[in-house]
């Protein structure tokens, strides 16, 4: 399949979502792998109670997808903006869904990307962030606030390994308390 591929690995973005929508699935291809990585570091920002990593990043790709079909070449915007933006509200409205019971570390800039959100939205999101992050200061170890941290961030486990000079079991276990405990106080 990677073969079928390679002939689009010159081809622009925006190139492949003219030829994804005329019913190249070859081209839809090339696009889900290109910002697969992109939408696994988006997904990693986010921590949703009672979910894993891996369910954000399924909703993620549904974003991208649904970018792929809806792309307007002619409204003058990059596709990378677009699918950004995209794959951001399919993560919130999954997180909105779920009680709004996230830990976000990142949020859309409202000056560089259209959004839907008012700025009253933001208000409450800015917030409900800073309460998260007390409660993550206060629940937590120093140790697994900094683990926890640096893996919403989009550290892998090695990464967090190196920088903390721990072995990725500890990391692995930190992760894990951390996120028991997390999973407790927010219920």
């Amino acid at each position: 399949m990677r073969s079928c591929v390679q002939e689009f690995k010159h081809e622009t973005d925006e190139a492949l979502v003219m030829m994804a929508q005329q019913g190249n699935t070859a081209a839809t291809e090339e696009l889900l792998l290109r910002y697969k990585n992109a939408v696994r570091a988006r997904a990693r920002k986010f921590f949703l109670v009672g979910g894993e990593t891996d369910d954000l990043v399924q909703e993620g790709m549904i974003g991208l997808y649904s970018a792929i079909g809806a792309f307007d070449p002619a409204a003058g915007k990059r596709f990378k903006n677009f699918a950004y933006l995209c794959v951001t509200r399919r993560i919130y409205d999954v997180l909105r869904a779920a009680g709004r019971q996230i830990l976000p570390e990142e949020e859309i800039d409202p000056d560089t990307v259209e959004s839907g959100i008012s700025p009253e939205e933001f208000l409450i999101d800015d917030e409900s962030r800073a309460e998260i992050r007390h409660k993550m200061m206060t629940v937590l170890s120093d140790f697994e606030f900094r683990v926890i941290t640096m893996y919403l961030d989009g550290m892998s486990y090695g990464e967090i390994s190196a920088a903390m000079g721990k072995e990725i079991k500890s990391i692995d276990n930190a992760l894990s308390r951390a996120k028991k405990k997390l999973m407790g106080c927010l219920k």
